[in-house]
């Protein structure tokens, strides 16, 4: 099976197109959205191509293959238009046998982390910086943004096949990458 990690759209239309373009080109068997929908929230610009309601309208053409959490600037306004659940703290996903703890990244994260096992999956967005890494016997990974990426990283998202999890940039390049071994 295989995820693609979209987090932090922020209504950017534009990347969010940008982002469904690859997921054509990536063939995934799953979107797993990490939050940040529709608005861009106080403390960020208005990304290219803000339209959250055009962007609710891209999400919901493909809700049949979207598992989602909410991410901290999301709201019970923003579910009224998206037609698939978002509302959710988290989401457990199980790949090829091993657990994934989906969030958006501002409750748990990466410096706070749920009771897992070892060798589970934290995956989360928030930062808009990627991350993939290994902490305590735990993996954990960070798509960046696709609309607002920080610290000089490109747009990007997440790529989970097999045991192989890898951030990429929308030109082809890979940003980071690990092996779940």
């Amino acid at each position: 099976m295989k995820l693609m990690f979209i987090s932090d759209i922020h209504g950017s239309a534009h990347w969010l197109d940008r982002a469904l373009e690859k997921a054509e080109e990536e063939r995934p068997d799953q979107l797993v959205m990490l939050g940040d929908f529709l608005y861009h929230g106080p403390r960020n610009p208005l990304p290219d191509g803000y339209d959250p309601k055009r962007a609710a309208e891209t999400l919901n053409r493909h809700k049949h293959k979207i598992a989602a959490v909410r991410g901290n600037c999301d709201a019970e306004v923003d579910q009224m238009l998206l037609e698939f659940p978002m509302m959710a703290d988290y989401a457990m996903i199980l790949h090829e046998g091993r657990r994934i703890y989906a969030t958006h990244g501002h409750g748990f994260n990466i410096e706070q982390l749920p009771p897992l096992a070892e060798n589970d999956v934290f995956i989360q967005g928030h930062t808009h910086i990627p991350v993939a890494d290994r902490k305590g016997g735990v993996f954990v990974l960070n798509p960046g943004s696709i609309a607002l990426p920080k610290d000089n990283y490109p747009h990007s998202y997440g790529i989970l096949a097999g045991d192989e999890f890898l951030v990429k940039d929308f030109d082809g390049g890979t940003v980071k990458g690990i092996r779940l071994k």
